[in-house]
């Protein structure tokens, strides 16, 4: 039986994540719409659904709730974390329109989207992250970005994120002290370390809960993740270097990194060679953009398939765009809108079985070392 939630429930994950203010009118569900270039999908397809059935069952509780909620739907963007187009459409209901037929007269822009409805909903196939963080950097809104989501995630909507964002907080509060971050992994062919350079960053937590205008995250969530320093101070350069390994398919990836940039991918086959020339041709895909630290496989949550989610259970570091997390790679250094991503590589078993985390270890201001990670799992007291 397909998981499905419930008005009630709908009502009280509203009020949990977002906890409306007195004066707001207004929730907005965004759904990305398929074209001649990224045709549909099931998965797509049911996300669309969905996202009608939740927005349906909201405004049949707009008394309750306190808020009218809108469906509004855009052109899907191409790639993740690419830049939002100008224009936004409020869906009236009947059948979703595809986007050639959006006609531009009906539009708003997202300016006038976001000053209309301060909480914001996802449900999209790309993700909608980096745009919405740096938008809410400009305007009062804060936003729940789910990318990806399916059906089989909804379980994970339900836990206890009370404990969640501890566990998240004690793990940000070590991110911002550390200093690095030293990764020993272990492979088929033998073993690779990675230093990440954490000075001049802060953390962040993520852990489901969105009450301050200004805020946007992932839902479900449960991480904690900070931005390696790339080197952006004059006579200061980036002290990540190293090997990284990831796993795909049965091929593992050996990028070799220096001064936080993939410079060259070590090993060979075809996806080493497709790595190989992603690099060459984007640069700045290369960028070391995140160092994150999910914690929902504690609470029994197993991996889909889905980024989404498959991050937010255990270490993952990602390649590409920063500037949404406060880091210095952005649009501006991708050859173009459409080339535009931020990709994670998530180290649990079920993704990566060839590759073992054999420890993780954080280097503190006063030299010590906290032991973070043994064997893929926390240390005792994470």
């Amino acid at each position: 039986m397909t998981e499905r939630l419930t008005g009630p429930e709908l009502v009280a994950l509203v009020r949990r994540v977002f906890v409306p203010r007195p004066g707001e009118k207004a929730l907005a569900i965004l759904v990305d719409l398929p074209d001649a270039q990224v045709p549909d999908d099931a998965d797509w397809a049911a996300r669309r659904a969905m996202a009608a059935d939740w927005a349906a069952q909201l405004n049949a509780r707009d008394a309750e709730l306190g808020l009218a909620t809108h469906l509004a739907v855009y052109p899907n963007i191409h790639t993740n974390n690419g830049d939002l187009p100008e224009r936004v459409w409020l869906h009236a209901g009947g059948p979703l329109p595809v986007a050639d037929a959006l006609d531009p007269a009906a539009s708003v822009s997202f300016a006038e989207l976001y000053a209309e409805h301060p909480i914001l909903i996802a449900l999209t196939k790309f993700s909608a992250t980096a745009p919405l963080k740096l938008a809410a950097k400009q305007f009062p809104i804060r936003a729940a970005t789910m990318p990806g989501f399916r059906a089989d995630m909804i379980p994970a909507l339900r836990l206890d994120y009370t404990e969640v964002n501890r566990r998240v907080t004690l793990l940000k509060d070590l991110l911002d002290r550390a200093e690095g971050a030293d990764f020993r992994f272990g492979m088929p062919v033998g073993e690779c370390a990675l230093h990440l350079d954490l000075r001049h960053r802060t953390g962040h937590a993520s852990g489901g809960l969105l009450p301050d205008p200004g805020v946007a995250g992932n839902l479900p969530s449960g991480e904690a993740y900070i931005v390696p320093y790339e080197g952006e101070r004059p006579g200061d350069p980036s002290r990540t270097a190293g090997i990284m390994p990831v796993q795909f398919g049965a091929e593992i990836v050996r990028y070799r990194i220096e001064g936080n940039v993939a410079v060259a991918v070590l090993s060979a086959g075809p996806a080493s060679r497709a790595e190989a020339e992603h690099l060459q041709r984007e640069p700045a895909y290369g960028n070391l953009a995140e160092l994150g630290l999910g914690v929902l496989a504690a609470f029994g949550v197993k991996p889909v398939g889905e980024i989404l989610l498959d991050e937010k259970l255990g270490l993952h570091l990602a390649f590409g765009r920063s500037d949404h997390f406060g880091g210095q790679v952005g649009p501006a250094q991708f050859s173009s809108p459409g080339a535009v991503i931020h990709i994670d590589r998530v180290y649990v078993p079920e993704t990566q079985p060839d590759v073992q985390v054999l420890s993780v270890d954080l280097t503190m201001p006063d030299g010590s070392c906290v032991a973070l990670m043994r064997d893929g799992t926390y240390s005792a007291g994470f």
